[in-house]
């Protein structure tokens, strides 16, 4: 890790963008790919103003967190690497620092500041960020300790909440809208652009709607063969795509590119087409919209669909919360007592020093494993009583005299 030692929980801070404030043209603006996340932690290691920090960047959002004197190097060392201007960024963002900046991780990684009230998909996509952080030394003792924490947390609201419960993604959006706007499916030419983890769950529940000609198609044409022999569906190299895109009537693209795979250019519009664009930034060129016949749908509106998989789960937020503040208790308290790490330390130090001197002595009685076990007790007596009472000064000669009576009834 690089940077200065800073431990006042008031030097965390989050700075990002979201769905809230942003449509997909703007978030795609900001996205962070791993190349970008790379050059941004290399950055950080060369300015050494910076100690642990990693980037959360999906669909629905782009967040830096970290350890700082304040929240615009956060900013200024995002924004450096991503197609949007600081400007931009500033004017939709959110800062956060200390507890407001931990309560909002902890939000995130439940689900409960997503689109989609829920997702778990999020939690994954922060752990997977987290990691590749700690992978090249920007994750230490405080955030691992954080992050643990949000895992956790989700994991508890998962087991035991409904929050999370029932199928609502931006998968299994894109299909309900199909569902609710395309008459005789089953008769439609289907393209899919893109066989990651959206692809191959929007493949699966595509077939729950019984359609039967779906094409799977990815830039490594290997990944597409398999899913399709997986999910018993058609695939076609990639070389193929404007002639499958001219024969489909309904596109749907998840891929990772950083430009449109599918420009304006590229349609016909001789026939009713719909295109769905799930990804961030933009697989399709928004100027699609502008053809008669055709109907463009990103993920912003995928998400303004509701249903009564929502309504329940937002009946669970109040013991979602509840899971999150036992978890934050549970993170504040070893922040705490970690801050008496080097108090602790200096009087066991002293209690071995006094020890030592008592064994110096002329006849004095060995018992070093006894008294070893004595001063540990006195250690242990000390944190929980600097976790009830941070009178440092006197818990070192309460201490003290600890050992002494310990010694003396021995």
């Amino acid at each position: 890790m690089t940077g200065t030692s800073i431990t006042d929980i008031n030097h965390f801070f989050i700075a990002g963008i979201n769905y809230k404030k942003t449509d997909v043209s703007i978030r795609g603006k900001f996205a962070i790919n791993p190349t970008q996340y790379n050059t941004i932690l290399e950055k950080a290691a060369a300015d050494n103003k910076l100690k642990e920090l990693f980037v959360l960047s999906t669909c629905n959002r782009t967040e830096i967190y970290g350890i700082a004197n304040q929240g615009e190097d956060l900013i200024n060392l995002l924004c450096a690497e991503t197609e949007g201007d600081i400007k931009t960024f500033k004017q939709l963002a959110y800062i956060k620092r200390g507890m407001a900046a931990i309560e909002h991780l902890f939000a995130v990684g439940a689900g409960l500041d997503s689109q989609i009230l829920g997702d778990y998909e999020i939690i994954g996509q922060l752990k997977q960020a987290a990691k590749f952080s700690k992978e090249r030394n920007f994750i230490g003792s405080f955030m691992e300790r954080l992050i643990n924490g949000v895992l956790q947390s989700s994991k508890n609201i998962k087991s035991n909440t409904e929050l999370s419960s029932g199928t609502v993604s931006v998968s299994f959006a894109a299909v309900q809208f199909l569902r609710n706007h395309v008459a005789e499916i089953k008769n439609k030419n289907i393209l899919l652009i893109g066989a990651g983890k959206i692809g191959r769950n929007t493949c699966k529940y595509l077939a729950m709607l019984a359609a039967d000609n779906i094409t799977i198609m990815n830039r490594t044409d290997e990944t597409a063969v398999e899913l399709a022999a997986a999910l018993n569906i058609h695939h076609a190299p990639y070389s193929e795509l404007q002639q499958q895109i001219d024969a489909a009537d309904i596109v749907l693209v998840s891929t990772n590119a950083e430009t449109p795979v599918i420009l304006r250019s590229g349609i016909k519009a001789d026939k009713q087409k719909i295109l769905i664009d799930l990804s961030i930034p933009n697989n399709i060129d928004p100027l699609v919209r502008e053809l008669k016949n055709v109907v463009l749908v990103n993920v912003d509106e995928l998400s303004k669909q509701k249903d009564e998989t929502l309504q329940k789960r937002e009946a669970e937020v109040p013991m979602a919360k509840a899971f999150i503040q036992q978890h934050m208790n549970d993170f504040m308290e070893w922040n705490e007592m970690r801050r008496h790490v080097p108090v602790l330390k200096a009087v066991k130090q002293k209690l071995m020093e006094m020890h030592d001197d008592v064994y110096a002595l002329p006849l004095a009685p060995v018992d070093h494993t006894t008294d070893a076990v004595a001063i540990q007790k006195v250690i242990n007596t000390m944190a929980v009583k600097l976790r009830q009472n941070n009178t440092k000064g006197c818990q070192y000669i309460e201490a003290i005299n600890d050992y002494i009576t310990l010694g003396v009834n021995s």
